[in-house]
């Protein structure tokens, strides 16, 4: 299976209630280091993904995309139940999701 698809597929699989990080969905599809290429993949593939439930290795939202904004990505959390702070903030301890 080619990376994308294999990001495509761990990102759908993440729990509802639960985030997980660029680099978790890198490592977990083989490609340790390679978070900026989950990033890219989720930019283009979005409507295909729960692209919402990742977040940097911080827990915070991190996108800079007028199509997928901070506060989309804030709202869709929240609809799940996820706690996000008002400056972006995610507890990964309480929240995170590692495969």
């Amino acid at each position: 299976m080619k990376f994308k698809a294999k990001v495509i597929e761990i990102v759908n699989k993440i729990p509802h209630g639960h985030v997980t990080t660029y680099g978790t969905v890198a490592a977990l599809a083989g490609i340790p280091r390679g978070g900026r290429l989950v990033g890219g993949i989720l930019h283009y593939q979005g409507e295909k993904t729960d692209w919402y439930k990742i977040v940097n290795r911080h827990g915070f939202i991190s996108t800079k995309c007028l199509d997928h904004p901070k506060l989309l990505q804030k709202a869709s959390l929240e609809a799940e139940g996820i706690e996000v702070s008002p400056d972006f903030v995610v507890n990964l301890q309480k929240y995170g999701w590692w495969g």
